[in-house]
């Protein structure tokens, strides 16, 4: 069973946010207006925290891609009160929409911020709807979602796998965040293989996980930047 997990590289993130656009349109996230973002509802499932330092000439600026850590140990599933949010065998937090209540308490224990919620009825201007992945639920209002390691891929290599009575590979697994990536910062894989890209990046020097002192335990590393 793999225990799956991901790494990122912050010397080769650019900020370009390939990674956000990619994901809006791999999972069936719907765009907001600018009234919403303005009262900080913006809707990203992935979303880079730029940090600058310095002013003017001298200014330098980090981008950090943010999303749900995917907790061995995590506080959402410990506050629902309808076990909406779960822990998968894989390691894989998981969100059973039609049963979220919209409480919102898991969004309250994640030290991540990496939930967000459905405020109103998703929309999809013009022809936008007909491009939804027919793999990703379609969302209604007043749900939790986030990030889900695009597990939808993953079940499709597992299947391909066992038609083929075979392991998944080791980088068989993209998810759509780490395919679209033109720096390759992000890999993905079984943390739990040591021969694995993720579990080498993993045992980096220079890798991290946010508030390890949290005790949750992520499964995303990562890289700090090199001098």
């Amino acid at each position: 069973m793999a225990r799956w997990g991901m790494a990122i590289d912050l010397d080769r993130c650019t900020g370009c946010g390939n990674c956000m656009a990619a994901c809006h349109q791999e999972n069936n996230l719907a765009a907001v207006g600018p009234e919403q973002t303005e009262q900080s509802r913006a809707f990203h499932w992935i979303r880079l925290v730029r940090e600058v330092s310095g002013s003017d000439a001298h200014a330098t600026v980090r981008y950090t891609p943010t999303l749900c850590v995917q907790c061995d140990d995590p506080p959402c599933v410990k506050v629902c009160p309808v076990h909406a949010t779960y822990l998968s065998e894989e390691g894989i937090v998981g969100q059973i929409y039609a049963r979220c209540i919209g409480c919102r308490y898991c969004m309250a224990a994640c030290p991540y911020n990496a939930k967000v919620f459905n405020w109103y009825e998703p929309e999809w201007p013009g022809e936008l709807k007909k491009k939804s992945n027919p793999d990703v639920s379609l969302r209604s209002h007043g749900v939790v979602e986030k990030c889900t390691f695009c597990h939808h891929r993953v079940n499709h290599a597992r299947e391909q796998a066992r038609a083929e009575d075979r392991e998944i590979r080791d980088g068989e697994v993209v998810p759509a965040c780490a395919e679209s990536c033109p720096a390759q910062a992000i890999v993905f894989g079984d943390l739990d293989d040591p021969e694995s890209m993720v579990s080498a990046r993993a045992r980096s020097p220079r890798a991290y996980r946010p508030h390890e002192d949290l005790g949750t335990r992520p499964k995303v590393f990562y890289l700090e930047e090199q001098e």
